[in-house]
């Protein structure tokens, strides 16, 4: 069943959020457990400064079971504003319902309505069901190349 809501995140969604972002940080990407507040910091520097991100979530008989997260940046090609779909999760049990297709489509009509130039995201080599799912939604591998250093 179909049965969620996509909402942008609120501020009594925090608990449930930082929850469901350890999953996805811990369990799903097997990297080192965050520091609670920090996560927390995190959050509300998102529901506190809307220019610079904001986060989506999947709701489900009041459990969240999702979330998408966009950060803001700028297009010097395009001068205009550009997102960064940082993060897509929908929890094991819920997947194949469309909720991560719906996260995505609420961060696509997002960009669209307030006039961002594009939505950029990077996902694993290895994560072939994230890939079908954005070839699914008419996304197109970027003719760049990501790099980074730490």
């Amino acid at each position: 069943m179909r049965n969620f809501l996509i909402r942008k995140a609120t501020k009594e969604d925090v608990p449930q959020l930082c929850a469901l972002m350890q999953t996805y940080i811990v369990d799903f990407y097997k990297q080192p457990q965050p520091k609670e507040d920090d996560l927390i910091s995190l959050i509300h520097a998102l529901l506190d400064h809307t220019e610079k991100g904001m986060q989506f979530v999947a709701e489900k008989d009041g459990q969240l079971i999702g979330f998408a997260t966009l950060y803001f940046t700028f297009s010097t090609l395009k001068v205009k504003g550009a997102a960064i779909l940082n993060d897509l999760f929908v929890v094991q049990h819920e997947r194949g319902q469309k909720a991560g297709e719906r996260l995505f489509q609420q961060c696509l009509s997002y960009i669209r309505e307030n006039g961002f130039a594009n939505m950029t995201w990077e996902t694993a080599k290895d994560n072939l069901v994230a890939q079908k799912l954005y070839e699914k939604m008419g996304a197109k591998q970027s003719k760049w190349l990501a790099y980074e250093i730490h």
